[in-house]
């Protein structure tokens, strides 16, 4: 049995990324019941939403599901303490060092998997002692690493370090990418872009419609200076820019960035001032499609691929 369906207790090795402002309770027990692995994303959540949303991600779903949690967002230690209290089996933690709260959550009964994007913090994960590791490369969307490494480059060499079950992210939205992963060390995918733009997701169906629009090119990785965030060029992106080329201070882009930015754009559907965090995949994205569609194609072209490799011997 695939060690990603095993440790999760999924049919499929396939991961919904906990997108902030997308992957809410319906997109996350969609992807459950469909046979993956569904993610609340709780960076864009007070607690007690947080709380809401595990609660009917329960009623909706039999299915294990998890909760994401961007450890540089604020309320971390409050999402914790509801994550235990509503018995969460899964978390997958991202953006901060995965030592701080590995070993508590695992104590609570928690199996953990933890985002990086480069070599050094995979063998942070190692010492920490996390069960899984996520490997995500810069094509991702949302907040990335800052050394721009690709997918295609990352999954091999973290897989040369690594023994653990590893999942590859960024770039990923078919079975065809999924399978290159699964050839190149990955144990199972996580997959965001694809999903923000399903039926299911909470974005606004201004982001969903931009997502589907999007051709190659119309994305960036920018504000290292901050955190590392990938986002579709549009107005707000231009002020960004023109910041730069102002000289702008650390200080006067977390002034610009503000709060509610990302609010403001993939929820509220403002796409000329808010913040578009989505991949370079959405390139390839052309259709809105329920998850149960999305799903089904996943491993339908998996499979396909798969049984036609021998088609590719040289």
């Amino acid at each position: 049995m695939n060690r990603i369906s095993k440790i999760f207790g999924i049919k499929y090795p396939i991961i919904q990324g906990g997108m902030v402002w997308c992957s809410g309770w319906r997109l996350a027990s969609s992807v459950s019941n469909h046979g993956g692995l569904g993610l609340i994303g709780s960076g864009s959540m007070y607690p007690d939403v947080l709380r809401q949303h595990i609660q009917k991600c329960k009623k909706a779903t039999d299915k294990p599901f998890g909760v994401n949690i961007p450890l540089l967002y604020p309320n971390v230690d409050d999402h914790l303490k509801i994550i235990i209290e509503e018995k969460v089996s899964i978390v997958f933690t991202s953006a901060g060092n995965p030592e701080k709260y590995t070993s508590f959550l695992q104590e609570n009964g928690i199996t953990v998997a933890h985002v990086i994007a480069n070599k050094k913090f995979a063998l942070k994960c190692l010492k920490a002692g996390v069960d899984v590791i996520v490997a995500e490369g810069f094509e991702a969307g949302g907040h990335n690493g800052i050394e721009e490494i690709t997918t295609m480059c990352l999954i091999p060499i973290i897989r040369d370090i690594v023994d653990i079950p590893l999942i590859a992210a960024g770039g990923i939205s078919s079975g065809k990418s999924m399978l290159a992963a699964m050839i190149l060390g990955a144990d199972g995918v996580q997959i965001g872009s694809r999903f923000a733009a399903s039926n299911e997701s909470s974005a606004h169906e201004n982001f969903k419609q931009e997502i589907i629009n999007a051709n190659e090119g119309d994305t960036e990785l920018t504000l290292k200076e901050l955190t590392p965030v990938r986002m579709m060029k549009n107005k707000f992106y231009d002020t960004i820019q023109e910041a730069y080329a102002n000289n702008a201070t650390k200080e006067q882009l977390a002034i610009l960035l503000g709060k509610g930015r990302a609010k403001r754009g993939m929820f509220e559907g403002d796409l000329i001032n808010g913040e578009l965090e989505i991949g370079q995949i959405s390139a390839h994205i052309n259709n809105i499609k329920p998850v149960s569609e999305i799903m089904s194609k996943l491993v339908q072209e998996y499979n396909f691929a798969l049984s036609n490799i021998n088609d590719y011997k040289i």
